[in-house]
């Protein structure tokens, strides 16, 4: 995939790689502290989302991120109570991603000034999204930094919010899933994403800008019926409840990418990098219209839209040939939509064939 202008969302994305494998290198020089020890730590996932502790006969996976700037949407629409299902959905989607079933979560609510009814609206959504994929809050805190936390407009409740959730590795695994075990010709099975999930709204927040100016969110999306604040704050689909339920049906993914920042390809290559192999998706689930429609007023050429966005896709799993029609089954009686969207391949590149496009995108690494 040819590099794209990625500074022109707002967010430089080779920059945050970057920070984020400084980051990581110097937390790993740490995980020597837990040889030996209740706690110690797994090599096995280095790199990832989330990684392996190991407590006797336990193994328990960490994972922590917050929901970013679709706080942004909140405030400008007071609407507040559908934002712990991305906040989940960001904890809960990686620790799955690796084979370990959420149990319970803290969270921390960082805010200028308190307003009781903005909290209980998103203590009400947590709990919802919490029961929607059985995980319980054991903990967490709400600190006043007035001036230190900023937001949009100048009435009501600016804040950041963020979580850690823990996770139990599932009793049909022995090891987390790490896309090690991926061979070519294995099929990648995606589950369609509700919308924008928790990210790139950078690059949303310019289209809009630069389409209707400073009050976009109040704009008429023509096709939803709503505003276009409303469109664009929908609710993350949390994917863990489909991957424990084919796990518990015996069907066990060899690599799963939950696709948030950098999109299909760049958290794919995540997935596959142990491998050394690549895929080939040519068959991508169609990105909703308010995709297609940021794209445009935007003026982002297709490698931006995938890269900044999940164009329609919230999570892929990649599964043996003769588990393919066994996970589909599974998850037939649920609200997840699924479809196999490509394969893997010999060479080290992924391929992306856009929908209704003669483009093909290509990340070599």
């Amino acid at each position: 995939m040819a590099t794209p202008p990625t500074k022109q969302s707002g967010f430089d994305i080779d920059l945050g790689n970057q920070c984020s494998a400084t980051a990581y290198n110097w937390a790993k020089r740490t995980f020597q502290n837990r040889d030996g020890k209740a706690g110690e730590l797994s090599r096995d996932l280095e790199g990832g989302f989330s990684n392996l502790m190991i407590f006797g006969e336990q193994r328990l996976g960490i994972g922590s991120d917050g929901i970013g700037t679709k706080v942004e949407l909140a405030e400008r629409t007071k609407i507040y109570h559908t934002l712990g299902f991305d906040l989940l959905a960001m904890v809960v989607d990686d620790l799955i991603a690796s084979g370990f079933v959420p149990t319970s979560v803290s969270n921390i609510l960082d805010v200028d000034v308190l307003d009781h009814d903005t909290v209980d609206q998103l203590m009400r959504g947590l709990h919802d999204a919490a029961n929607f994929c059985q995980v319980a809050v054991t903990g967490g805190e709400i600190a006043e930094l007035g001036s230190r936390i900023g937001g949009w407009g100048d009435e009501g409740m600016h804040f950041n919010w963020c979580s850690t959730a823990i996770g139990v590795l599932h009793p049909s695994l022995e090891k987390p899933i790490s896309g090690r075990t991926v061979k070519v010709g294995d099929k990648i099975l995606a589950i369609k994403s509700r919308g924008f999930r928790s990210n790139g709204f950078s690059a949303i927040r310019r289209s809009m800008q630069a389409k209707f100016g400073d009050n976009w969110h109040e704009q008429s999306d023509e096709q939803t019926g709503k505003s276009w604040g409303e469109t664009l704050l929908s609710p993350s689909l949390i994917c863990a409840p489909a991957i424990v339920k084919c796990l518990d049906a015996g069907v066990v993914p060899k690599g799963i990418a939950h696709i948030t920042g950098g999109g299909l390809a760049d958290n794919l290559r995540r997935v596959l990098k142990h491998s050394g192999l690549g895929a080939l998706m040519n068959d991508l689930f169609a990105p909703h219209h308010s995709m297609t429609q940021l794209q445009e007023w935007g003026e982002l050429s297709n490698e931006q839209a995938y890269l900044y966005w999940n164009m329609g896709h919230a999570m892929i799993a990649i599964l043996d040939n003769d588990q393919i029609e066994k996970a589909q089954s599974v998850l037939s009686d649920t609200d997840y939509e699924t479809k196999v969207i490509g394969h893997i391949i010999a060479e080290k590149s992924i391929h992306l064939h856009v929908p209704d496009s003669t483009d093909v995108l290509t990340l070599n690494y």
